[in-house]
């Protein structure tokens, strides 16, 4: 019987919390780089929640209504109708919490494939590696190792409705094994396993604003939209993070080789805010007859999905000043100079009260041809903070058909 985790600092909080209390659900609001102290909501498998690529890294976590790439399954499924090139692929690779412990990342593989020019397919895969823990016993004796890991892997089509207006779905098989299977006092501990969906709307307009060629694209996705998980049993079940997120791109041309992006973006999660409960004089909570704690203010956290969804946006317990605080924001801006490099820059605000994430962001990118690469760095506003000197790194490949590109060459020599 495992009594004790030791593990280095920046998991020990995760996993003992994990292991001695599952009966509570998954508290990792840690991952995230979130201030626990106030009223954060938490889910289960948050990293399904952290930007994956360095494109959208670099413009504060923006992705809703920016044009396509490789990486638009993460942010806005339906952006892939309108991707401009007929196949291609992303890899990219963060360091995560780097500034506290060495061996923590996460990985994202996506690749999209156009059927023809009103439909595309995508497909990806995210995985985070949590690093190596060691157990021990209550004799601090090392009784075995172990890496917690978690991914999803998505299925996404998109569908072109118009010139200017397209729909996107994406199915995703979650899975999360956070204590290999550890053993405490009251709770068998296993593996995690959730399918979730993903619906979105994407609009893009060309504009000509002063005789300069510009356009505006609108994008709404909801993700996430899927089963509780449970790493004991099924009395003890939380939500994954279901999340609405909208935003604006309007982009002009300076000049045939200069463009410049200006985005907006807020999301908000799609999930019950923790209710406030009776406290009794010792601090502790207050339970009825039936054993379930009594709530003070707020809703019963324990509904259905859809209600939760639809409920999420009217039952903060300190009412609709509250619901205000849970809606993150970001700005951001791109630049583009003749198709071949690129700065980024961006701002991510998150309330104090809901995990006091602020931060700044900057990025890089350079295309060759078929071949890309981009990179994002992240400032918090605080200093401490635990995403300090964060890094992004994503390689990009584009491709247009092979015999499309055979065929205009044959037609310029002719």
């Amino acid at each position: 019987m495992i009594k004790y985790l030791r593990l280095r600092i920046g998991l020990i909080t995760l996993i003992f919390f994990i292991i001695s209390q599952l009966s509570f659900g998954q508290n990792t609001s840690i991952l995230t780089g979130q201030d626990t102290s106030r009223r954060v909501i938490t889910t289960a498998v948050p990293f399904l929640t952290i930007a994956p690529d360095a494109r959208a890294g670099g413009m504060g976590d923006i992705g809703a209504a920016t044009s396509a790439d490789a990486a638009a399954g993460h942010w806005n499924p339906a952006k892939y109708a309108f991707i401009e090139n007929d196949y291609g692929f992303a890899l990219s690779y963060t360091p995560w919490l780097g500034n506290i412990i060495n061996d923590m990342s996460i990985s994202y593989l996506s690749g999209y494939y156009k059927i023809n020019r009103e439909r595309t397919v995508a497909m990806s895969m995210r995985y985070f590696d949590l690093g190596e823990i060691v157990f021990t016993d209550i004799l601090g004796t090392n009784i075995g190792q172990f890496n917690p890991r978690e991914f999803a892997i998505d299925g996404t089509y998109s569908q072109m409705l118009s010139e200017k207006m397209s729909l996107g779905v994406s199915l995703r098989y979650i899975h999360s094994n956070l204590t290999g299977n550890a053993w405490n006092s009251t709770n068998d501990a296993q593996a995690g396993n959730s399918v979730a969906a993903d619906i979105a709307w994407y609009y893009k307009k060309d504009l000509l604003l002063s005789g300069k060629n510009s356009n505006l694209s609108l994008g709404v996705a909801i993700t996430n939209i899927g089963a509780k998980m449970t790493y004991s049993n099924d009395n003890n079940k939380e939500f994954i993070p279901t999340n609405f997120r909208t935003g604006i791109d309007f982009t002009t041309s300076l000049d045939p080789h200069n463009h410049l992006s200006f985005l907006f973006e807020f999301n908000k999660l799609l999930v019950p805010t923790p209710p406030v409960y009776e406290i009794d004089e010792n601090g502790s909570i207050v339970y009825d007859a039936n054993g379930n704690p009594i709530i003070k203010r707020g809703k019963d956290p324990n509904r259905p999905l859809i209600n939760s969804m639809i409920t999420s946006w009217y039952d903060a317990p300190d009412g609709f000043s509250e619901e205000m605080q849970e809606i993150m924001w970001a700005v951001g801006m791109e630049y583009w100079y003749n198709d071949l490099f690129t700065a980024r820059a961006g701002y991510f605000h998150e309330n104090i009260n809901k995990g006091d994430r602020k931060y700044f962001t900057v990025g890089l990118g350079f295309r060759y041809k078929v071949f890309g690469v981009d990179f994002a760095y992240l400032i918090p506003q605080k200093s401490n903070n635990p995403l300090a000197e964060t890094l992004r790194f994503s390689l990009v490949f584009n491709f247009d058909n092979y015999k499309q590109q055979e065929s205009i060459t044959d037609d310029v020599k002719n």
